[in-house]
């Protein structure tokens, strides 16, 4: 199963796009939340994206930056 290469340009934008509202909503958690409760850090970050309209993000992703941040220590 061949792919055509125009749909990866294509696809490339919108993937571009999703990836910067992700990065926009985990490094405002990470400013303000670093070294945080795990839960409070769940809480802020889920929030995070959803007001970037970033609702499909795998679970395991949403989880090790959770756990990053919350186990980051404050600088």
């Amino acid at each position: 199963m061949a792919t055509d290469p125009s749909e990866y340009d294509k696809s490339m934008p919108i993937v571009a796009a999703h990836l910067a509202k992700v990065e926009r909503a985990v490094d405002g958690v990470r400013t303000s939340h670093t070294g945080r409760p795990y839960t409070e850090v769940h809480q802020a970050l889920v929030a995070a994206l959803q007001a970037e309209d970033t609702q499909r993000v795998v679970p395991q992703v949403i989880e090790r930056y959770v756990w990053q941040i919350s186990e980051q220590p404050k600088s």
